[in-house]
C-alpha cells in the first residue's frame, strides 16, 4: 500500500453529493436508491483510474478476472453507503436492518468506564457504527480522521449533523496525541482506520489478500503509548437495508515495555492485515480503497 492516497481524486462531486441529499431527506430512500443507478453510471464512465483500480482489486478478491458488471456493483455499493450516511446522520434511520456482532465485549469495555481505541478500516461503513452509537446509544464515541481528505462529502455529511461532526479529533495536529489520551482517560471510544498510510508512518509489508501490501504502523504504536487496549470493528453493507456491524478483540491494554513495544506492535500489525482480509472476504464490494493498494 502506498499513500498514493492522499492525492487521490475525490470520488465525488458538490453536484452529486448534493443532489443524493436533496432527494434523499424530499423523496426517500427508495426513490434516492433509483437516483443512484445514473450517478453509479457516471462514475463508472468518468472515473477511469478508480474503475482500473476497482476491476485490479476485484480481480484479486474474487479469484478470477472481474468484469465492468463487478465494477458497477462495486461502485453502486460505495454510493449506497454514502447515501445511507445522510440517512444515519440526519436521524432518519429507523428503516435500516442493522445486526451488532460482538456488542457485548464493547459493553463491557463502556461498563469498566475504561476507553479504548476501536480500529476500523476503509471498508464498508465505520458511520454505521458512529451514528448509531451516538445517537441511539449515546456511546461516547470520538474519531480520528483527516477532515481536509474527500472535503465535499465531509462537509455536506458535517452539516447534516453537528454533533457528531464535533466528535472528529483531526489527524496531523499537534495536539492529536494530547486529546486522544484524554479521551481514553474519560472512559471514550477512539475510532480510526489503520489500512491507509500517512506520510509521518512507520510502515510494515504484510501478506494481505495474496500480495504484499504495507500497512501503518501508527495505530498500534499509539496503542502502545498509551497502553489503550484495542477493539476491531466492521461495519458491512450487507445489501438493501441491512449492516452487520462487527467487533472483536485485538488485544487488551498495552502496558509493555519499550524495549518490547516494536515486536509486539509488528505482530499486532499483522494480526490486524489477518483480520481485515477475513471481513474483506466476507464482503469484497465493501472495499473502498480505489487506487493501487499493492503498487503493482
Amino acid at each position: 500500500m502506498s499513500r498514493a492516497w492522499t492525492a487521490q481524486t475525490e470520488l465525488s462531486n458538490r453536484w452529486a453529493m448534493g443532489f443524493i441529499r436533496w432527494v434523499a431527506l424530499s423523496l426517500g430512500r427508495r426513490v434516492a436508491r433509483l437516483a443512484l443507478l445514473p450517478i453509479t453510471a457516471y462514475y463508472l464512465l468518468r472515473a477511469g483510474e478508480s474503475r482500473r483500480q476497482s476491476r485490479a482489486y476485484l480481480s484479486r478478491v474474487l479469484g478470477r478476472p472481474a468484469r465492468l458488471t463487478d465494477v458497477a456493483r462495486h461502485m453502486h455499493c460505495f454510493a449506497a453507503t454514502i447515501l445511507d450516511r445522510v440517512f444515519l446522520l440526519s436521524g432518519r434511520d429507523a428503516g435500516l436492518d442493522v445486526r451488532v456482532h460482538g456488542e457485548a465485549l464493547l459493553r463491557t469495555q463502556i461498563e469498566h468506564g475504561e476507553g479504548c481505541l476501536l480500529l476500523g478500516a476503509h471498508l464498508g461503513s465505520f458511520e454505521v457504527l458512529r451514528a448509531l452509537g451516538v445517537q441511539r446509544h449515546a456511546l461516547p464515541i470520538r474519531v480520528l480522521m483527516y477532515p481536509e481528505h474527500n472535503q465535499t462529502l465531509t462537509r455536506m455529511l458535517s452539516a447534516l449533523n453537528p454533533a457528531i461532526a464535533d466528535t472528529v479529533i483531526p489527524l496531523g495536529g499537534i495536539d492529536t496525541l494530547l486529546r486522544v489520551k484524554e479521551c481514553l482517560a474519560a472512559g471514550d471510544l477512539v475510532g480510526l482506520l489503520g489500512d491507509r498510510i500517512a506520510e509521518s508512518d512507520k510502515t510494515l509489508p504484510c501478506d494481505f489478500l495474496g500480495g504484499i501490501a504495507t500497512f501503518p504502523r501508527g495505530p498500534l504504536l499509539t496503542a502502545a503509548a498509551l497502553k489503550a487496549p484495542v477493539l476491531l470493528c466492521f461495519g458491512l453493507y450487507r445489501g438493501g437495508k441491512r449492516y452487520d456491524i462487527h467487533f472483536e478483540r485485538l488485544t487488551p491494554a498495552l502496558d509493555i515495555p519499550r524495549a518490547q513495544r516494536d515486536a509486539v506492535t509488528t505482530e499486532l500489525t499483522r494480526r490486524y492485515a489477518e483480520r481485515l482480509e477475513h471481513y474483506t472476504r466476507l464482503a469484497p464490494y465493501n472495499w473502498f480503497n480505489f487506487y493501487d493498494y499493492w503498487q503493482s
